[in-house]
């Protein structure tokens, strides 16, 4: 995740979770923002680790890191369009869903590119 995506998700659900959760019109109750908080705590932590493993050469670990951010970012898009069609989110919801399928197709590009190079174990 670039590190403007990350200061941005992080600051959003840490600082003001009512703005981000307001944007897809769910009411921000307290259980809600405890959410938000835990969520942008773990958003720290991952951003941290993809900083610490930018420059790695291409490996097992990396090939890992990426499929797994990949996928979980699919699944956040995918999950995005669904609570909007169940009415669960406002509209709000589909420009983190654009968001997140951008990101997951730029992992899933460097997998297929990696792909060609050697890996080390």
């Amino acid at each position: 995740m670039p590190p403007f995506c990350r200061k941005i998700c992080l600051s959003k659900y840490l600082f003001v979770g009512e703005l981000m959760v307001g944007r897809w019109q769910i009411q921000p109750s307290d259980s809600v923002l405890l959410i938000g908080r835990r969520i942008g705590s773990l958003y720290l932590g991952l951003s941290v680790m993809f900083f610490l493993a930018r420059s790695a050469p291409v490996s097992v670990t990396r090939t890992a890191l990426s499929a797994g951010t990949a996928v979980a970012l699919s699944l956040l898009a995918l999950l995005g369009v669904y609570e909007l069609t169940a009415g669960h989110a406002g509209p709000g919801i589909l420009v983190s869903a654009v968001i997140e399928s951008l990101l997951a197709l730029g992992y899933f590009r460097i997998l297929f590119t990696e792909r060609r190079a050697p890996v080390e174990s």
